[in-house]
């Protein structure tokens, strides 16, 4: 009932403000901007990349861009939260308006285009944060550095937040900087991720600790090119993948206006063509591959269905705007065993 109020209020404005309100409350009052929804959601630890999450629900990266609110998300119950994308230096990204709802479907079209205050604010902001839930960090390049040479921003990223990861994302799927999904290629994938690994083995050497690496995968790509990525993550190291990204695509939403802007499609629409994806990596790798489900999940019954079709974990960004944090509670539990649900 209170969220339904607020979500109102803030539905009656433009998008991309609303979001920036929301940050602000959240950045600035954590403890009275959550205080209707803290202590909600279910702890039921789970054990995963040798790490000990909360319970399997986390925050998707880009509600966050730069690690404001870890402590409000902390105090909503998420098991692990993602921060970013982050680029290494600070950009605007793409020209507004970029962000459109589209209420009937519950779903978003974002073309943000990696907008973020650079990789050193969010690290300083990551450094001062104090939560329980894992804390994963999605990095990306910015929209200037050639695909050529878009490893060099990774490693930078890589390096300048290594030392407070609970986890890195390695983003290659977002559709709003341009040439970037490119990198989900085999070859230039194979470079990338060798330099990233590389990277990470000296810096665990230096620090004592090996931070898990993750890819994130775009829901467009077919059964073929899914199983190529999954085969050689599984070869070169990588700890995990995260399935998926928005798509370019607009299931279901020929006329409906709003679903002609440009950018990548999140909600309701998408949850066909991530469950896909998910469930195609899952009969890649086996059953032992840590895989991390999103897109699309706006309920309980959509974050088992995901965990059915082989995710370890699931993430909600879409689905939080539209249903609120209860979504976060109602998640966890609905990812609890049987006989614990029932309790």
């Amino acid at each position: 009932m209170i969220y339904e109020f607020a979500r109102k209020a803030l539905f009656a404005l433009d998008p991309e403000r609303s979001h920036e309100l929301t940050i602000e409350a959240l950045s600035h009052f954590p403890r009275l901007a959550t205080a209707p929804f803290a202590g909600r959601a279910t702890d039921a630890p789970v054990e995963l990349m040798g790490l000990r999450f909360r319970n399997r629900v986390g925050l998707a990266a880009g509600l966050d861009k730069n690690g404001d609110c870890i402590a409000a998300w902390d105090r909503l119950g998420f098991g692990f939260i993602e921060v970013g994308t982050v680029t290494p230096r600070p950009q605007p990204g793409n020209p507004r308006p970029r962000l459109f709802r589209l209420p009937e479907q519950q779903a978003l079209i974002n073309r943000l285009g990696f907008n973020n205050k650079g990789v050193d604010y969010l690290a300083e902001r990551v450094r001062e944060s104090r939560c329980r839930a894992v804390l994963g960090i999605n990095i990306g390049k910015n929209a200037d550095t050639p695909v050529e040479t878009a490893v060099d921003d990774y490693d930078r990223c890589l390096r300048k937040v290594y030392a407070w990861a609970g986890y890195v994302t390695i983003n290659i799927s977002s559709p709003n900087t341009k040439n970037l999904r490119d990198l989900q290629e085999s070859a230039r994938l194979k470079d990338l991720l060798r330099r990233l690994l590389q990277t990470r083995e000296e810096l665990a050497q230096r620090q004592g600790r090996q931070v898990p690496l993750l890819v994130k995968l775009a829901p467009d790509l077919d059964a073929v090119a899914l199983r190529e990525i999954a085969a050689t993550a599984r070869e070169l190291g990588v700890n995990g993948l995260i399935a998926t990204n928005t798509t370019i695509q607009r299931p279901g939403l020929e006329r409906v206006a709003t679903a002609a802007e440009q950018g990548g499609l999140s909600g309701a629409p998408l949850r066909p063509l991530a469950l896909a994806a998910l469930a195609t990596l899952r009969k890649a790798v086996g059953p032992d591959f840590p895989l991390i489900g999103v897109g699309g999940i706006l309920d309980g019954a959509d974050a088992l269905a995901r965990r059915e079709a082989g995710a370890d974990l699931v993430q909600i960004y879409t689905g939080f705007i539209y249903r609120g944090p209860g979504l976060v509670a109602e998640c966890a539990r609905a990812l609890l065993p049987p006989a614990a649900r029932v309790r």
